[in-house]
């Protein structure tokens, strides 16, 4: 089984998200020892952001690429072929602004590729990529699942990813982390009884 995880958090060491997703991809290699992972550090190994030198280099053959359509070309491959080969995928998503930080939404954006990942037929919009488990690591400094405010986080990425064709989708969240430290303990508490007790529990 291969297993991709992603980190996005540019806190480091301070990071809950990276905290609980190491937390996570541990817990899946215990309980399948199968499990070989890919990691991807997006904070200290960014992706660029989609361009029109993206565009031109996927619109452009091989032979007639210039050095940084190249980059853009070989980068996107081999991001979209880690995404694809694996079977599972673990999510570390912390909100910034309201939304998911600039580095995720760069990988996203090599990942959602129409004929690859997704495509569109005469009955509408068809995800290619259904099988996969998708666990995300959700934090936020305040409160916001469920509400108005989490919609460009949590709920964008539930429709991202159900675009893509991915149903089995399981969030490990720590929310109000921000709220002092009483509610920041119980809500890393509550996530990590939630990975130790839970997440695997059927494995």
């Amino acid at each position: 089984m291969k297993l991709l995880h992603i980190d996005s958090s540019i806190l480091g060491d301070n990071s809950a998200s990276r905290q609980l997703s190491s937390e996570v991809v541990k817990a899946w290699q215990a309980a399948d020892s199968s499990a070989i992972v890919t990691y991807r550090d997006l904070a200290a190994d960014a992706i660029s952001h989609f361009s029109s030198t993206t565009l031109v280099a996927a619109g452009t053959t091989a032979e007639l690429r210039n050095a940084a359509q190249r980059h853009e070309a070989d980068l996107s491959a081999s991001t979209l072929a880690e995404f694809i080969a694996a079977d599972a995928v673990v999510i570390a998503a912390p909100m910034y602004n309201f939304t998911v930080p600039t580095q995720l939404k760069a990988w996203i954006d090599r990942i959602a590729v129409a004929g690859q990942t997704f495509r569109y037929t005469e009955a509408g919009p068809e995800g290619l990529c259904g099988g996969k488990k998708l666990v995300i690591v959700s934090t936020s400094g305040g409160l916001h699942a469920g509400q108005a405010s989490g919609v460009a986080h949590e709920e964008y990425l539930k429709l991202l990813f159900g675009f893509l064709g991915i149903t089995d989708i399981e969030f490990v969240r720590a929310q109000g982390l921000a709220y002092g430290e009483e509610v920041r303990s119980k809500a890393m508490s509550d996530a990590h009884t939630q990975i130790s007790e839970q997440l695997f529990a059927a494995a």
